[in-house]
């Protein structure tokens, strides 16, 4: 290309010392990927700078949008849930004012409470100048096309902000039902694998028929990992769009409520067939930082974004510049373009 990519990566996650401690006080396990111990993996959750930057030139990504890693505040008690999603809304922001050229934020909003988890998303988009919130499905019981969540919908519609949505584990008995006794190869089958993206798919599909984007037609999410596995069967769970009692195709929510992004797995029939059901002006950007860096277990290519992949991944994808322009960053750039401006 004749102008170099300007790259805003969007699932870049990151765990900060106010979140793991409630999540210790919680009893909630010391894992890696809380940012907990010494792997590399911890490690880097932890740092918001010098490693985490330079991890970014060598992706090729010139914005990080950090987030903190799944399940966010959303696995704590309602009272710690909302205090810490504020505090680490704070520092976030902090974060993002020392290095505003690298860094934007989605907040933490407590689920929990269904009026301070609005409250909240109104407080990190008019007074922290955050583009969005990240989510995580369910909150205990309660998924995600829950009635209760609406108030938060309602705010994110109207300050104009989209909603992004990351996966967590399934409930136990899912996990026990489908995931148990197969070894330990059963625990990232229900997480990280394929579990994750089958328990927020189907969570999308109930917000979808529950009507909740018929309520709220303004209502912007993001789905990660090319779309949480239902995109890939839009053709034939669409034939059920009658019996739900939509007004619409199924496909024309993904084309009108959703974005998609790759999260890191850089699959070129994935992006293609994403672009294929979507097109490029709902697709994102996102590299899942840094669960997809640096490592490739028996050489296996299509989940790891270090070494300039996930640059090259894109520069290399069969679009126009404009095209691959709009994925880079200019449709995140129109998404969040009518955001309430920040009040300082």
């Amino acid at each position: 290309m004749s102008h170099r990519l300007r790259i805003i990566a969007l699932e870049e996650h990151v765990v900060l010392p106010t979140v793991m401690e409630a999540w210790a006080r919680a009893g909630v396990p010391e894992l890696p990927n809380l940012g907990f111990g010494d792997s590399p993996v911890a490690q880097r959750l932890r740092d918001t700078a010098d490693t985490r930057l330079a991890h970014m030139d060598d992706q090729g990504v010139d914005v990080a949008v950090l987030s903190i890693s799944s399940p966010g505040v959303q696995n704590l008690p309602a009272p710690d849930a909302i205090a810490v999603a504020r505090d680490t809304n704070d520092q976030l922001a902090e974060i993002v004012a020392g290095n505003p050229d690298r860094f934007q934020a989605f907040a933490a909003i407590p689920t929990q409470s269904p009026s301070a988890a609005a409250a909240e998303l109104e407080r990190a988009v008019t007074e922290l100048g955050f583009p969005g919130a990240m989510l995580y499905g369910r909150t205990g019981s309660k998924l995600a096309d829950d009635p209760v969540y609406d108030e938060l919908y309602a705010a994110a519609e109207r300050l104009q902000v989209p909603l992004h949505f990351h996966p967590q584990m399934p409930v136990q008995a899912v996990v026990d039902a489908y995931y148990s006794n197969i070894g330990p190869i059963g625990t990232a089958l229900a997480g990280p694998a394929i579990g994750w993206y089958y328990d927020l798919g189907v969570q999308y599909l109930r917000m979808i028929f529950s009507g909740v984007f018929d309520r709220y037609p303004e209502l912007q999410v993001i789905a990660g990992h090319w779309g949480e596995v239902v995109l890939f069967y839009l053709d034939h769970t669409g034939y059920f769009a009658d019996a739900g009692g939509l007004a619409r195709p199924l496909a024309d929510y993904f084309k009108q409520n959703f974005w998609v992004a790759g999260s890191g797995t850089v699959s070129p029939r994935y992006l293609r067939w994403t672009a294929e059901v979507v097109g490029t002006e709902r697709m994102l950007y996102s590299t899942d930082y840094p669960f997809t860096y640096g490592s490739r277990p028996g050489g296996f290519p299509f989940v790891d974004t270090s070494g300039g992949v996930a640059r090259s991944f894109l520069e290399n994808a069969p679009f126009t510049a404009e095209q691959k322009a709009d994925i880079a960053h200019r449709n995140w750039e129109r998404l969040t373009s009518h955001a309430t401006n920040p009040s300082h």
